[in-house]
């Protein structure tokens, strides 16, 4: 069966993991997951992640990052979802919690930070909300 929307899979995946404190998630191989989780990454809410090529399907296995036992990532939404796609101009972008969160956008310079959106000039499509 065909997943119709395996970015909020992942999403949902890392919140679950997080509630239950595992150290790693993994979730099937894409490229769009990974330009999310390289956002992810470079913003400090996860530690890293590997792609795992040697099973039969290529898998990501997520490193989730804790800080005084208790998840960094309090709060992971998905904003545009295969039903209703949400698009914004660099001027609309949202800030999240007044900046203490990130918006991850997908734009046609790649998918980046609501701040690194506002520094290249670009809008694009809201993929989630992360605090």
């Amino acid at each position: 069966m065909s997943m119709s929307d395996p970015l909020a899979d992942m999403l949902t995946r890392i919140r679950n993991g997080q509630r239950v404190n595992k150290e790693t998630v993994s979730s099937p191989a894409s490229n769009m997951r990974q330009r999310v989780l390289d956002v992810l990454e470079r913003e400090g809410f996860i530690r890293g992640y590997n792609r795992d090529e040697n099973s039969g399907k290529p898998q990501i296995n997520i490193e989730l990052k804790y800080h005084d036992g208790s998840p960094v990532i309090r709060e992971i939404k998905r904003i545009s979802k295969p039903g209703l796609r949400v698009y914004s101009s660099v001027a609309d972008l949202p800030r999240v919690r007044n900046g203490l969160g990130i918006s991850i956008v997908s734009t046609p310079k790649g998918v980046l930070s609501d701040s690194e959106a506002r520094h290249q000039n670009v809008g694009g499509e809201i993929i989630c909300t992360v605090f």
